[in-house]
């Protein structure tokens, strides 16, 4: 029979549990997985094909598994069994899973409705997210991630079956169908997609996963509704964010696209025909929002391919989904923004409709400590990972380490050949731009907005203007 002081402790922590905000519960929740995953890979038997990993890198693995980055310290398909695999995907499923769950639960927080039904993102008083309501929308979110998983399985499957055999092509499809919709690029093939570079089918369905998980499941909810109504012709018009969403992830995807195709088309698309390189440029502007499955070498690339990805990177995908990054909405806000000022305007505009001062000041915000952030660890990381190493050395590894730096901070996974040889410090200041990338931009969005609408009114100090320019 529990004591009292039992019974006491378990209530208060019931207590405490339900009194965290969803914020802290984000927070809370991705460091509990990481934790008990990084656990299973340094105890558990039969999940290696070789040497077990150690401390730091079992928790960067598992780290950029839940944080579903894709960056990795060792060949998943070489240096893991079956079962290592399986422990690996079960994290990115549950660090996915929570991702969208989680955050779209702070987004009503912010002010948005969550009923797939009705219109979705519309702007509305902050207000409280209900356990029904929470419960509803888990349950949506977790049928549609699992559909379109089941889907990419299918097809995925449909290619690789004649290339492995059946149950093998099966395992290699389920796996690259949740790491591809998570957008954790992970990969149970050597050397990840190199192997299908000329495979066309393989690469559109991978990207097709890609896209659609980071998109966000709210923004989805609404342009289901919006086709069923009758599509353009129809009385229903998309919300501001999804018309953001939709227009600037297509802006990025086609650009980045062409881009790469020019940049490109004499260097790693060399070897390919017309068709490859076209679905492989198109590959290439995908992953880098945010999913990290590579079908060439980011090594090889030119200086200005390594630098469009790193900026697609910083960006990422879209808010209520598993991409990460700054978001697309975010660009969409700083663009309108800009655009108004060269107008004279007073007021960021998007879709006829003006954006609140509220949620520019929170897009510029997470921009700008997004960069700082960012800055301050490449140049730890230009200390660590280049000391011992004459000027021109060092000159040459200062892309790929932004690239590294951006790649774990976006939760993209992309590198150029840097991640196995980074020193342990270094390695750990990866392990925390990963976990800052996947759960601090959100959260950080959640304070600025509660903190906002709970302070009171404030006297505002004299003005004194100064010189721009």
């Amino acid at each position: 029979m529990d004591s009292p002081a039992v019974g006491a402790g378990t209530s208060r922590l019931v207590r405490y549990w339900r009194h965290l905000s969803p914020s802290s519960l984000f927070v809370g929740s991705f460091a509990l997985l990481i934790a008990l995953g990084t656990l299973g890979l340094l105890v558990l038997p039969g999940l290696y094909t070789g040497t077990r990993l150690g401390v730091i890198d079992a928790l960067f693995t598992i780290t950029s598994g839940v944080c579903v980055t894709g960056l990795v310290v060792v060949d998943t398909g070489a240096h893991f069994t079956f079962w290592g695999q399986l422990w690996i995907l079960v994290f990115i499923q549950l660090g996915g899973l929570g991702v969208v769950t989680l955050s779209s639960a702070i987004i009503g927080m912010l002010g948005h409705r969550l009923s797939l039904r009705s219109a979705l993102m519309t702007v509305a008083t902050v207000r409280e997210t209900h356990g029904r309501e929470l419960a509803r929308l888990t349950w949506a979110v977790t049928r549609y991630i699992f559909a379109i998983e089941a889907a990419g399985t299918l097809l995925l499957w449909a290619q690789w079956a004649p290339r492995h055999g059946v149950v093998k092509g099966l395992w290699h499809a389920v796996f690259h169908a949740v790491s591809a919709t998570c957008n954790a690029g992970f990969s149970t093939h050597v050397g990840n997609l190199v192997g299908d570079a000329r495979r066309p089918g393989v690469l559109i369905t991978i990207s097709a996963l890609i896209v659609l998980g980071g998109l966000g499941y709210l923004a989805i909810g609404e342009l289901v509704a919006w086709w069923r109504a009758g599509g353009l012709r129809g009385p229903r018009r998309l919300s501001t964010h999804t018309y953001a969403v939709v227009w600037t992830t297509a802006g990025l995807l086609v650009a980045g696209t062409a881009l790469l195709l020019v940049f490109e088309w004499r260097g790693v698309l060399a070897p390919f025909d017309l068709v490859d390189k076209v679905a492989n440029a198109w590959f290439m502007s995908v992953t880098p929002r945010t999913a990290g499955f590579n079908a060439v070498g980011y090594g090889e690339i030119t200086n200005a391919s390594g630098y469009l990805c790193v900026l697609l990177m910083f960006v990422g995908g879209s808010p209520g989904s598993t991409a990460g990054g700054v978001k697309t909405t975010a660009l969409a806000v700083v663009l309108a923004l800009g655009v108004s000022r060269l107008r004279g305007r007073r007021y960021a505009e998007i879709n006829h409709r003006a954006i609140p001062d509220s949620t520019v000041q929170r897009a510029v915000s997470l921009t700008l400590l997004s960069f700082i952030l960012i800055t301050a660890c490449v140049f730890v990381l230009c200390i660590t990972e280049t000391h011992g190493l004459s000027p021109a050395l060092a000159r040459q590894k200062f892309l790929p380490l932004i690239f590294e730096a951006v790649s774990a901070f976006g939760t993209v996974g992309l590198s150029m050949d840097l991640t196995p040889a980074l020193t342990s410090v270094g390695k750990l200041v990866i392990i925390a731009l990963m976990f800052i990338g996947r759960v601090g931009p959100l959260t950080l969005v959640a304070a600025i907005a509660l903190r906002a609408t709970a302070r009171p009114a404030e006297l505002r100090p004299a003005r004194e203007d100064l010189v721009i320019g």
